[in-house]
């Protein structure tokens, strides 16, 4: 039986922490920094973990379980 290919997208997308939780990027992070205040960008810049009811697709995607 041939392996699963990893989604290509998913990859560069999603990472998985050191207790098996998975992180993604957070939106609002591309432009428009004169508006958003210091404490708002460091705060976007930190990774957030992905919603329970996505996190199953998103296994699936990256070939977990």
């Amino acid at each position: 039986m041939p392996k699963q290919k990893t989604n290509s997208g998913a990859r560069k997308r999603f990472k998985i922490s050191a207790t098996g939780k998975l992180l993604r990027r957070r939106a609002m992070r591309t432009h428009n920094y004169e508006k958003k205040s210091s404490k708002r960008k460091r705060s976007l810049n930190r990774p957030a973990s992905v919603h329970g009811t996505d996190a199953g697709a998103v296994r699936k995607l990256l070939g977990l379980k």
